[in-house]
């Protein structure tokens, strides 16, 4: 497949500018959590992961373009979350701070701002507080319910982790995050099929979430077969990312249209972003990624061409309608996260 250079940077930076215009308010130092919000009174939770992906899709902006307004807006957004959250980094969930310390280690080797490392390695002190012995190990989904564990609190803890050992060359990171992948795979994969299940024991009882599939909990767990790929070469982890991206394609996108799934409003919206973002890291890793690619080319295209709001690059839940009514940050940031993906393989594909 031939993918047009160019084309895909200039889609990714439209729904960039979206994000700006409508989202961005600047008398907090945050993004609105939707659009239209009249004087800011939509912003009545505070979101704090979905300001993480925020960061990790202006760290897109920057190494596209190199544009000193991405690296303006990163700071201005790091300053607005460290009011907003009281003046200090952690909260009480450890996948939310996972995602916080990915997005600001991303800023870190994009900008070389140690602020930015600093809150990163901060977050991953506290994360590793996560782990104990319940169910036979495992970082906890939340500090109140240590005894609950699932996969948006452990997959992209492998993938902060060795990112970090790659980064700064701890042992123990690699250590950390091979043994948080053991164990994420022999309690929360189906070794026959690779799809990845959410949790266990959310109500004490020891039972795994099977029915709760979440294009989420299969992006997290590509991304993490392929950073373990990266640093150790064993095919064993590259098979892994491939077996789980075939299932999650069968299980959830649809046969016809190939088009990911409505998960709808809510957290629900950034789901199919955090897939496409790892779905992409694998094929950067695969010898051959036609199948992959073509995959993501596809969903893309419908996005863009179903999905685009009238007013401008806005996407809603549903990649196969334009969005109705108001736009969520969170179904914002996902569209935004594909053309990213597709505008970077499309720069790799023109080299």
């Amino acid at each position: 497949m031939k993918l047009e250079a160019g084309l895909w940077g200039e889609r990714a930076e439209e729904a960039q500018e979206a994000l700006d215009h409508f989202f961005w308010n600047e008398s907090i130092g945050l993004y609105n959590i939707e659009t239209p919000c009249p004087n800011g009174e939509c912003n009545t939770v505070f979101h704090y992961w979905w300001m993480a992906h925020a960061a990790d899709v202006l760290v897109d902006g920057l190494l596209r373009t190199k544009n000193g307004h991405y690296e303006e807006r990163l700071a201005s957004l790091h300053e607005g979350l460290l009011r907003r959250n009281g003046g200090v980094w952690p909260n009480e969930l450890y996948d939310d701070m996972e995602w916080m310390a990915l997005a600001w280690l991303r800023a870190f080797q994009a900008t070389g701002e140690t602020r930015y490392k600093d809150t990163a390695l901060l977050l991953w002190q506290d994360i590793k507080t996560g782990w104990n012995n319940h169910m036979g190990g495992g970082i906890a989904w939340q500090k109140s319910q240590l005894d609950y564990k699932n996969t948006p609190a452990n997959a992209p803890a492998v993938i902060l982790a060795a990112r970090l050992h790659q980064t700064f060359g701890v042992p123990q990171d690699l250590e950390w995050a091979e043994n948080i992948f053991d164990w994420q795979k022999q309690h929360l994969v189906d070794p026959e099929t690779g799809f990845v299940w959410d949790g266990m024991n959310r109500k004490g009882d020891g039972v795994i979430d099977k029915d709760w599939k979440y294009t989420y909990n299969q992006g997290v767990y590509i991304g993490a077969a392929i950073e373990l790929y990266r640093i150790k070469g064993q095919a064993a982890y590259l098979e892994a990312a491939r077996q789980t991206f075939a299932a999650a394609a069968r299980e959830l996108a649809d046969p016809q249209s190939g088009v990911l799934p409505d998960e709808g409003i809510g957290d629900g919206g950034l789901f199919k972003g955090i897939l496409v973002r790892y779905a992409a890291e694998l094929a950067k890793a695969e010898p051959d990624a036609s199948e992959t690619v073509s995959f993501l080319h596809r969903n893309a295209e419908l996005l863009w061409a179903s999905g685009k709001g009238v007013e401008g690059a806005l996407f809603g839940t549903d990649w196969s309608h334009p969005p109705a009514g108001f736009v969520q940050l969170s179904s914002q940031l996902s569209g935004i996260k594909l053309l990213e993906r597709m505008a970077e393989l499309s720069s790799i594909a023109g080299k």
